[in-house]
């Protein structure tokens, strides 16, 4: 199993459907009420390719690329259209917080932060857009001095940030996913049409 380092075709993907799952234990008890627990720590995203796809040509797209993934076997990157930014259509170097500096520590992985103060979820960021990342320490971006790995989206510094100093990055990213069925199931419904009623996507966490 390897990941392929290449994105679903974007038209089809920003017709689909799909978003975050946890996953939570429930007991009830005798007095009616409950204990809750959560078992992951990170939500996980599950989509559904099929209502995106709205010609035979589509399809065709659709057949190649899960074909070249061979089925379930590789994962790839997937744009998810609600939610593939870390704060709004354009990214700014402050958009999220993603450490403090102690002088010492050079290596800084990207996170989103989903909520207010109160109980925020910090989502780590593997797969950020190559060109997008911008970065800032205590609200002066920089230019040089870091680089950010695509395949991991963890953010390097040539010098450690010094004690105290805030760092921030803004940046687009793709959520890493894999066909979550050996199988496609296509109806070809006129001349130019075509639809497959399910096409299952799932994230897969660092």
């Amino acid at each position: 199993m390897t990941f392929h380092h290449i994105r679903f075709p974007l038209d089809i993907a920003l017709g689909a459907r799909g978003g975050p799952e946890r996953k939570t234990d429930i007991v009830t008890l005798a007095g009616g009420g409950e204990k809750r627990n959560g078992r992951w720590a990170h939500s996980r995203r599950r989509y559904n390719a099929g209502y995106g796809v709205k010609s035979r040509a589509d399809m065709q797209a659709v057949l190649a690329f899960f074909e070249e993934r061979r089925g379930r076997v590789h994962c790839f990157l997937w744009r998810d259209g609600l939610d593939h930014s870390s704060d709004g259509a354009v990214p700014g170097p402050q958009d999220q917080v993603i450490g403090t500096g102690n002088g010492v520590r050079t290596q800084f992985q990207l996170v989103k932060r989903y909520g207010a103060s109160f109980d925020p979820y910090l989502r780590p960021i593997a797969k950020p857009v190559s060109g997008s990342v911008r970065v800032a320490v205590n609200g002066s971006e920089l230019v040089s001095g870091w680089s950010v790995d695509v395949t991991t989206g963890i953010v390097g510094f040539a010098a450690a940030p010094a004690m105290g100093a805030t760092i921030t990055a803004g940046f687009l990213f793709d959520v890493p996913v894999r066909f979550d069925s050996d199988r496609l199931d296509i109806e070809l419904d006129g001349f130019d049409g075509a639809e497959a009623p399910s096409i299952p996507l799932l994230e897969i966490l660092p």
